[in-house]
């Protein structure tokens, strides 16, 4: 019925029985509950300045056939004392806010203060009754009790949120006489279940830290609906339909026995309890189950090996979405069920790609088609986007020029790869670079996929690995066994994710069989100094060329200083500290003014001590170590020819040790490991 018809009419309050007149407010929504409320205006900012408003509009009262006695005889009633508040909270708080009509949008914040503070700070007055006294928190609760037991009230059931059914309408609750439900709140369960989820791996760390939460939030679940559905018939009440729930159940027992059932080799009558009981909690023997349930011995046999090959599940994988839905009854099914040694060992959540700042569903729409995408993109193109673009821990828009973008780096990588077999140079120095650092990159993939990383495992395959060959080969390197052995490593660390392009690259690398079918290597050993060589002759050309650009000037030769030896000793010492766990600013001082070689240095020597320690504690351990390892005057000189050329000048390499160097302007004093001074001219 329309609440215009009741306005002006007298009803009688639950409870307190007495008659009350129905008036007209627009804050009422009709699509909450019955659309009616029961009004406080001691206490309610909303009902206060809607009752103020018909009191001052005689326009309001004309419209809906309200009398000026039924609205003088509406006396606000106090029954909250409160801290900080009169007797009527609600006057007071849209007074404090100036709220002066009762259209104005703070009074939802008016409400939320008012109400927060009368449930934790108030308590109930006198001229309520059995409930004086009592804290507001702990009332409001025994009121609602009372009400129930009274017969005057019911329970109403309704969705904290509007959900709307994929055909447009609006969803209800509709609450059902005799309905089954999996008693989820367990204690117990929830207990245990709580314990496991510690051990697991969880991904990201914010649900590891927070299902806990979801699952002491995590109540009962129905799991059967009246009506013409498809499903199987409930055991105990047979006008029942078991839910689809089946991906919150033991899902992955389903798929290993359902494909025995699908090819005929067993039939539904023959899954008796004693056949489950056998096949996913190995009680009884074979023998015996098989006389019960007439499935025979050796395929049951076959099928528990199945059950204890696949379980326990190492990783479940799943929308964000499911955090609240489908992995607490995933994980309390398997606790409450499977013994502890089949319980789940992980779960990844994924965030969402979007479409226009909003996901994209089947039931939202923007979905891309697969077979128009992967005609536009490539299916390789595809893969790498997703798996290096689209976080699993974050949102990511989806982006046709970014995804294209991939495409292309696909193409140039099978375009350079193409190329390398043709190479046939001599073995040099840096050839033991690329193998460390492929060694290094194995080791890197293996790290990412362990954390089920497929973003930083993308990363060292398609942007590390490259860039390094693409050094390789400017560095002149050209010996074809480091070549295809750097090749047989990168070719299968992209498999998993452009498998198809991966195998051409596999053929036109000249390697036999399917990439698909070769092992991923082991991790090699690292040779910390040939990589720590390239590393420092790159900084150095970027040192000078960033010296170049600041100055403007044009130079013709290039002169490079390495640290003095004193300097060495001085990080060496340091390096011993660290590792005794003894690393300070006095104790590496105290260490090099014992050593008359460093201590002849005076000042210089104190201040290298000071900031040599200061950069290592403030750095990993161990991060210096490689500058203490290398010989950075052997590693620059050999390269002399190859900054020459590269940076158009002539290129000169000594050690500030050195007697007779080419110094004109001091500049080899302010050499330190790691750092070669530099000078231009």
């Amino acid at each position: 019925m329309k609440g215009s018809d009741l306005v002006g009419r007298m009803c009688t309050a639950p409870m307190v029985h007495r008659e009350v007149p129905v008036l007209p407010a627009a804050f009422c929504d009709p699509d909450v509950g019955t659309g009616m409320v029961t009004s406080v205006p001691s206490d309610a900012p909303d009902d206060w300045m809607s009752l103020n408003r018909l009191k001052k509009d005689p326009s309001y009262m004309e419209r809906y056939g309200v009398t000026k006695e039924m609205l003088d005889s509406v006396v606000p009633v106090s029954i909250i004392s409160m801290k900080g508040y009169g007797e009527f909270p609600a006057q007071d708080i849209v007074e404090r806010m100036g709220i002066k009509d009762a259209d104005d949008p703070r009074l939802e914040e008016a409400k939320k203060q008012v109400y927060k503070d009368g449930y934790h700070l108030g308590f109930m007055k006198d001229v309520c009754g059995e409930f004086a006294g009592m804290r507001v928190e702990e009332a409001k609760d025994r009121m609602k009790q009372a009400m129930i037991d009274s017969g005057e009230a019911d329970v109403f059931y309704d969705l904290s949120e509007e959900v709307v059914c994929r055909c447009g309408c609006k969803v209800v609750i509709k609450r059902i006489d005799d309905q089954w439900f999996i008693d989820y709140g367990n204690e117990d369960l929830t207990q245990k279940t709580s314990d496991h989820c510690r051990t697991m791996t969880i991904n990201p760390v914010e649900y590891y830290n927070n299902v806990h939460a979801v699952l002491k939030w995590f109540r009962e679940r129905a799991c059967v609906r009246l009506g013409n559905w498809l499903g199987t018939r409930f055991p105990f009440d047979e006008r029942w339909i078991i839910e689809a729930i089946s991906d919150s159940t033991l899902y992955p027992v389903y798929y290993l026995i359902s494909m025995y059932a699908n090819d005929g080799r067993i039939s539904p009558e023959q899954m008796t309890e004693a056949f489950f009981d056998y096949a996913i909690l190995g009680k009884g023997d074979a023998e015996t189950v098989s006389e019960e349930c007439g499935v025979d011995a050796s395929l049951l046999k076959e099928i528990r090996e199945d059950v204890l090959y696949w379980y326990p599940l190492d990783m479940n994988l799943g929308g964000k979405e499911h955090m609240t839905v489908h992995f607490p009854a995933f994980l309390k099914n398997h606790v409450a069920i499977l013994p502890p040694e089949m319980w789940p060992k992980g779960i990844m959540v994924n965030w969402y790609i979007t479409g226009k700042k909003s996901k994209i569903s089947k039931s939202k729409g923007g979905a891309q088609p697969i077979p128009g995408a992967a005609k536009k993109f490539g299916v390789d193109g595809m893969r790498l986007y997703y798996a290096h673009v689209a976080s699993p821990f974050a949102d990511v828009e989806w982006d046709e020029d970014t995804l294209m973008s991939y495409s292309q780096r696909i193409d140039r990588i099978a375009s350079f790869i193409a190329e390398l077999p043709s190479y046939n140079g001599p073995a040099t120095e840096i050839d033991a670079w690329l193998v460390s650092r492929m060694n290094t990159h194995v080791g890197a993939i293996r790290s990412a996929m362990e954390r089920y990383d497929l973003r930083q495992m993308a990363t060292v395959a398609y942007f590390e690995i490259f860039n390094d060959f693409k050094w390789y080969q400017r560095r002149g390197g050209g010996d074809p066994g480091t070549i295809s052995d750097g090749l047989r490593t990168w070719i299968t660390a992209m498999m998993p994710v452009t498998p198809h392009t991966a195998e051409e690259m596999w053929e036109a690398a000249g390697f036999d069989g399917l990439v698909s079918e070769a092992e991923f290597p082991e991790a090699g050993e690292r040779s910390v100094p040939a990589e720590y060589g390239e590393d420092l002759i790159r900084e150095v050309m970027s040192d000078a060329q960033q010296i170049i650009k600041v100055t403007g000037i044009e130079p013709k030769r290039m002169v490079l200083y390495t640290a003095p030896s004193w300097k060495i000793r001085v990080l060496g010492k340091a390096l011993e500290l660290q590792d005794r766990g003894e690393l300070s600013i006095p104790a590496l001082t105290k260490a090099c003014m014992s050593d008359p070689d460093i201590r002849g240095h005076g000042k210089a020597a104190s201040d290298m001590a000071r900031k040599t320690a200061e950069d290592m504690m403030r750095l990993p351990a161990g991060s210096m170590r490689p500058m203490f390892e290398s010989d950075e005057r052997a590693h620059l000189a050999a390269a002399a020819a190859f900054l020459s050329k590269e940076m158009g000048l002539e290129a000169r390499v000594y050690s500030a040790d050195e007697e007779g160097k080419y110094d004109p302007n001091d500049k080899a004093k302010m050499a330190v490991p790691g750092r070669p001074a530099i000078y231009l001219e």
